[in-house]
């Protein structure tokens, strides 16, 4: 199964640092970023996890639960933590999916749905495209995916970024720009008629082209 964006984010159960969960309960009715890892004890990684515990109160403003992947046991997550405290200066604060038989990596299309084997005898290179970060809304679509080689560390601020416009256009009739940032203008989108634009945005807007209208982020 190929997964799209606003497909359903496969559920699924697996033990995690923090226990035993099933993924949609685990949710509930927040946000949710997923991001995986293809091996414990890998150096860009480490960097990954510990920033992101840096981050995990943004999140938690944000109504979003964090919960990393590696196809590693869970044992060795924990090991691996404290390296991550140790080098990093952020204990990691949310729970890590021990994926050790392959199954949520085959469910989000991050390794072939016919991979053979478990976690044994792995290398981060044969685990190579678990490095995926999922945006799931709390409808348990999926709503971003980005997937980055081994060699360069991902943009968390980037994925804070995009939360904060797929939150904002979700609860508002706009899109955000190119290199949008929380407070700028935002785009009305175009299913909005001119009329019903006057009745969302009473204070006014700024049209560009008819079907580019810009107009201050609203509240």
């Amino acid at each position: 199964m190929t997964l799209r964006i606003n497909d359903i984010a496969p559920n699924f159960n697996a033990k995690t640092t923090e226990g035993d969960i099933t993924f949609h309960d685990w949710m509930g009715d927040q946000y949710a970023i997923l991001f995986s890892h293809p091996k414990d004890f890998t150096p860009v990684c480490t960097t990954e996890l510990g920033y992101m515990a840096s981050l995990k109160p943004e999140f938690d403003k944000r109504n979003t639960k964090v919960i990393g992947l590696s196809v590693d046991p869970v044992e060795n997550h924990k090991g691996w933590a404290k390296d991550i405290e140790e080098t990093q200066g952020h204990a990691v604060n949310f729970p890590m999916i021990g994926d050790t038989d392959l199954e949520v990596s085959k469910l989000y299309n991050m390794l072939p749905a016919e991979e053979e084997g478990t976690s044994e005898g792995r290398t981060a290179a044969t685990n190579a495209t678990v490095r995926t970060v999922f945006i799931i809304g709390p409808d348990k679509k999926i709503k971003l995916m980005l997937t980055y080689p081994m060699s360069t560390g991902r943009n968390f601020d980037e994925v804070l970024r995009v939360l904060d416009s797929i939150q904002l256009t979700a609860k508002h009739q706009v899109a955000t720009p190119v290199n949008w940032k929380n407070g700028e203008d935002c785009i009305i989108v175009p299913a909005v008629s001119d009329e019903l634009a006057k009745e969302k945005f009473p204070g006014g807007w700024k049209t560009i082209k008819p079907y580019l209208r810009v107009v201050p982020q609203p509240q």
